[in-house]
């Protein structure tokens, strides 16, 4: 217990004087991104970072002016298992929340970073992940460069919601550093919204699903190559409602 009330106190000491571009360590051995109340924009707790699914190149985080940058390795977030790099904290009930990817590095065409609802920390959890790819190349069935990704049981294979094909300029570009991303979830109703400015949103689609009623919320990113990393660098973090 003392110990606990120590490390609150350093964590709390430290972050005033030395500003948001910190992660720390909590007691437990995960990292804590601690970021000022004015970048969460009613988060309500710190969140912890981990990689998922023991991923070849470990991942980091770190809070950056503004936001949060993650460097994710990992093999891909699909198949049966996931290998990235998650910045999350626990949510009961709805959401709806939203954030900027400012920047996304492509070591490979399918690197990919957004907002994830996961079921549990397991590499084969259910989950929803909202995302964007690093540019607008078109890839296998998706012509844009966003995509709603789900794994309806736990150990199965992932499935994925694709735009119409457009055989012009995709229907979803991404045009960095504008593309916000956002996730609602009404009940067992999950929906993904796309913006370039964070003001109006289009829906991209929405898939119903029985996620238990507290999840993992935040972050995911990555690489979807074992050797190498990709960088995404996510801004104004926000709860919408």
């Amino acid at each position: 217990m003392k110990s606990r009330i120590l490390l609150t106190s350093i964590l709390l000491l430290v972050t005033f004087f030395i500003g948001p571009s910190l992660a720390c360590t909590a007691a437990d051995g995960k990292p804590i991104v601690t970021l000022p109340a004015s970048i969460l924009k009613g988060w309500s707790h710190p969140f912890e970072s981990s990689d998922i699914g023991n991923p070849l190149t470990p991942g980091s985080t770190r809070a950056i002016d503004g936001g949060v940058e993650i460097i994710a390795g990992g093999k891909d977030i699909w198949g049966m298992a996931d290998e990235f790099h998650f910045v999350y904290q626990k949510q009961s009930g709805d959401f709806d929340v939203a954030t900027r990817l400012e920047s996304l590095t492509a070591p490979h065409l399918y690197a990919r970073a957004g907002l994830m609802a996961r079921e549990d920390l397991s590499s084969d959890s259910r989950h929803i992940f909202f995302l964007a790819f690093p540019d607008n190349r078109p890839r296998h069935n998706n012509s844009s460069a966003y995509e709603f990704q789900y794994r309806e049981k736990k150990g199965a294979e992932s499935h994925a919601i694709y735009p119409p094909q457009n055989p012009g300029s995709p229907m979803f570009p991404v045009d960095f550093p504008n593309v916000w991303v956002r996730l609602k979830r009404v009940r067992n109703q999950f929906t993904g919204f796309v913006s370039n400015d964070g003001k109006t949103w289009k829906e991209y689609g929405s898939y119903s699903m029985d996620l238990t009623a507290t999840i993992y919320l935040g972050l995911a990113a990555t690489s979807h190559i074992a050797d190498a990393r990709t960088t995404a660098r996510f801004k104004d973090l926000r709860v919408l409602h």
